[in-house]
């Protein structure tokens, strides 16, 4: 994947770093995704994968998994699907370790001195169970979470409380994301976006971010941070 131009915002230090967690800190899109597709194998049925995709990044509200498994194959066990569900994809999860590039993101960011936050559509009890797990919780000063903010992405709340909370401007903030719906939510906060396409949302487009990477491995905070105040040679592509 090529990645975007540099679009600048001259003369604006940049001084935090806003992160999505599911998909951009861990890959848990891609274990929820198939511990329901084997739920649904066990009854004979197909997840619709771009239903599901177009979710990704959101609160999860335009598409609920067992409700459509139940209008496939009409009464299920909800508690027992549930639990296998849960089961499956916490085992899953278990085996992960954050996504490449991302730990050394968290430290040039705190030696830079940003203000670093997750922004994510999922709830505090999750994200912060699985930072603590991976002992990543202290690189963060706030957890932005679904559970503060009346609408998660595509909307902008997130970011917006996370400007608040942290005290910077949208132009001083950079933000990292892995789907359409969170780089949405980016930009209508008016926040510089990189995005990092997750594995489940490869195919879809990128356009709207300001810098588009394969992996965070693919370019140091460093040389994003000072390439954004150097004038762009180009559009976005």
């Amino acid at each position: 994947m090529a990645d975007a131009e540099l679009i600048t915002h001259p003369g604006r230090p940049m001084k935090a770093l806003l992160v999505d967690f599911d998909g951009l800190i861990l890959d848990t899109e891609t274990a929820d995704f198939e511990a329901w597709r084997s739920i649904y194998d066990e009854h004979g049925v197909e997840l619709p994968r771009e239903r599901w995709v177009g979710v990704i990044g959101s609160d999860g509200s335009g598409f609920d998994p067992l409700v459509h498994l139940q209008q496939l194959t009409g009464d299920v066990s909800v508690p027992d699907v549930q639990a296998r569900r849960r089961r499956v994809r916490d085992e899953l999860i278990e085996t992960l370790r954050p996504l490449s590039g991302v730990v050394d993101w968290l430290e040039h960011g705190r030696s830079r001195g940003l203000s670093l936050a997750i922004a994510s559509s999922s709830p505090r009890s999750w994200v912060e169970g699985h930072l603590g797990r991976l002992e990543l919780l202290d690189y963060f000063d706030e957890l932005v979470t679904r559970d503060r903010v009346e609408r998660a992405k595509p909307h902008p709340d997130l970011y917006e409380l996370a400007l608040h909370v942290l005290g910077v401007d949208r132009g001083e903030a950079l933000a990292l994301e892995d789907s359409p719906n969170g780089v949405a939510a980016a930009v209508a906060a008016g926040i510089y976006c990189v995005a990092v396409p997750s594995a489940m949302v490869l195919d879809q487009s990128f356009a709207a971010a300001d810098l588009v990477l394969d992996s965070l491995a693919q370019r140091t905070l460093d040389e994003v941070l000072d390439g954004i105040c150097r004038p762009a040679t180009g559009p976005r592509s």
